[in-house]
């Protein structure tokens, strides 16, 4: 079951979505391996220490964030991965590393990398390491309204 702050949300706004169960896996990539999905539609979620402040930055699986270029997506003067240490008393009902890409629902701003508005749909982990949930990017991108910038690199990176 997606975290029960998560499922209130969506139910309460009355959006449909998909609540997809897989065997455990902790990485973007193996999780969209057991679902059998394309990595490309699997959005991962990192937690960035951004001028002292956590933020979220959600991308495809297949890529990593370009912290020069999140760094002057955000107007910041410094980006740097925050450690699972630093924020896991942010996702209290979520198991660390699977914390879904709402940040509204956490007090956290969120970037979107620009290559997933492509997709009708958005893919994530749903605050397990063994579910995740497939919504409506239209509808994602309505209830979180995150910045949408350009800050993935990666091989086989869409550009």
């Amino acid at each position: 079951m997606p975290s029960a702050r998560l499922k209130k949300f969506l139910d309460e706004q009355h959006v449909k979505y998909l609540s997809l169960q897989h065997s455990r896996a902790y990485t973007a990539q193996e999780i969209a391996a057991k679902m059998h999905i394309h990595g490309w539609e699997l959005a991962k979620t990192t937690i960035l220490k951004v001028d002292g402040k956590f933020m979220m930055a959600v991308m495809p699986a297949p890529i990593q964030v370009d912290m020069s270029a999140f760094r002057e997506a955000a107007g910041a003067k410094a980006v740097a991965l925050a450690a699972e240490e630093e924020f896991k008393q942010l996702f209290p009902e979520c198991e660390l590393g699977a914390m879904p890409p709402f940040g509204n629902l956490y007090g956290l701003p969120v970037y979107v990398d620009d290559r997933l508005v492509a997709d009708p749909s958005i893919v994530f982990n749903a605050g397990t390491h063994t579910e995740a949930i497939r919504m409506d990017f239209a509808d994602f991108r309505r209830l979180v309204n995150p910045k949408i910038a350009h800050f993935g690199v990666g091989v086989g990176a869409h550009s």
